[in-house]
């Protein structure tokens, strides 16, 4: 049996998205009601397209490029805008030594941030608080980016942050750069208790929920305060990895998640419209493992991570601040006698040509030039909800 090689082919085998949605459409999140149609629509007419004509006044060949959908679900999508946001990077941040440091929690606390996503977005401020406090005491500003991921391996929730900080920063008269280490020993606590208080000060304002589980336990603040001593007590985990000579290797790992789904179809092992089965790393052992599961708790799985509308999963703080990067990072750049650099944008024919090595632009009958001679305009997000149903069947859809 082949094995689907695209997201959508696997939601719309056998109806398998559409006896989802109709399940699961009283609670869903807007987020996920907006995305799944749109990577769905991916590539159709229904989303509009260009027209390009050979250069060539002897040739007839015509042909129409569809247009995608830019979802951060969309693993075709998330493959040109991973690319352009590492060359974005890889022109802005310096060319310094880097910390990449990984702040994780109890698994017990995951599941507030599952009914509470709202405090998904003071994670970063808080992992770079804690950084930014301790370079403070040396007189030292560094540059710090984040990435919030809310999933391990197997898709499961697992809520932690990914930081990568410079080894150094800027003095406080900005005139030197001076190096910088940071303690694994001395992060953890202030780490545990930013979060715990995270938690404490959202549940006096009333505006913690809580699961039905932990409702039972933890029926009033005092029973509250006590079940969040028990992890207070704990000691947390935060991974240190080995400094690198520049951040390269940070955001091409971080960019593989960011802009597309936690799953790539290349990790698909088995699927017959009512089991799948995908491989992925166990950290612990290093050792590749296959998770197997019915499709509905499979997309359960997947359409959890889909991120709130406007929900920002990189930020920066430090000198990378954007209220300050202007000022602050040509002062940088002098600094470690680096010379500024601009992003290369990519373009649709670069991309295919890196990937595929075809030129889309190349006549396929006489190898001249096409040339691009009108744009169709596709359905907005609101007609695509109105035609979810034949998208999610894989049944036509005209664009008129």
């Amino acid at each position: 049996m082949r094995l689907p090689t695209r997201l959508k082919e696997l939601f719309r085998k056998d109806g398998t998205w559409w006896g989802f949605f109709e399940k699961y459409k009283h609670c869903m999140r807007p987020a996920i009601v907006d995305n799944v149609p749109k990577m769905l629509s991916c590539g159709l007419t229904v989303r509009g397209y260009a027209i390009f004509q050979c250069s060539n006044l002897e040739c007839s060949h015509q042909k129409k490029v569809c247009f995608s959908c830019k979802s951060r679900f969309c693993p075709t999508c998330g493959k040109k805008l991973t690319d352009q946001w590492i060359e974005e990077q890889k022109a802005i941040l310096p060319d310094t030594e880097w910390q990449h440091i990984t702040f994780t929690m109890p698994a017990e606390l995951w599941e507030l941030f599952r009914y509470n996503r709202e405090l998904l977005g003071c994670l970063s401020g808080l992992a770079a608080k804690i950084i930014l406090k301790a370079a403070r005491k040396k007189g030292i500003l560094p540059g710090i980016f984040t990435a919030l991921h809310t999933f391990g391996r197997d898709l499961k929730w697992n809520v932690h942050v990914h930081l990568s900080v410079t080894v150094g920063g800027l003095a406080n008269d900005n005139t030197a750069w001076k190096p910088l280490y940071y303690c694994k020993k001395a992060l953890m606590p202030m780490w545990r208790y930013e979060i715990i208080s995270l938690f404490r000060e959202a549940y006096n304002r009333g505006e913690l929920k809580l699961p039905k589980d932990l409702q039972a336990t933890c029926p009033n603040k005092a029973a509250f305060n006590r079940w969040l001593n028990i992890h207070y007590q704990k000691s947390w985990i935060i991974h240190f990895a080995k400094p690198s000579k520049n951040h390269h290797r940070n955001i091409k790992y971080l960019g593989r998640y960011l802009k597309r789904p936690p799953l790539s179809m290349s990790r698909l092992r088995h699927y017959d419209g009512k089991e799948v089965i995908f491989s992925y790393l166990n950290h612990a052992t290093k050792e590749y493992l296959r998770f197997s599961s019915k499709v509905e708790d499979f997309i359960k799985r997947l359409v959890q991570h889909i991120p709130d509308k406007g929900f920002r999963m990189i930020r920066y703080y430090g000198f990378l601040a954007t209220r300050v990067r202007s000022k602050l990072l040509p002062k940088v750049y002098d600094l470690l006698d680096q010379p500024e650099r601009k992003a290369i944008p990519i373009r649709f024919p670069a991309l295919m040509k890196n990937s595929f090595g075809v030129d889309p632009l190349e006549c396929i009958l006489c190898k001249s030039r096409m040339v691009l001679t009108g744009i169709v305009p596709g359905k907005t997000l609101a007609e695509l909800h109105l035609c979810h149903e034949r998208l999610a069947l894989g049944r036509p859809v005209a664009l008129v």
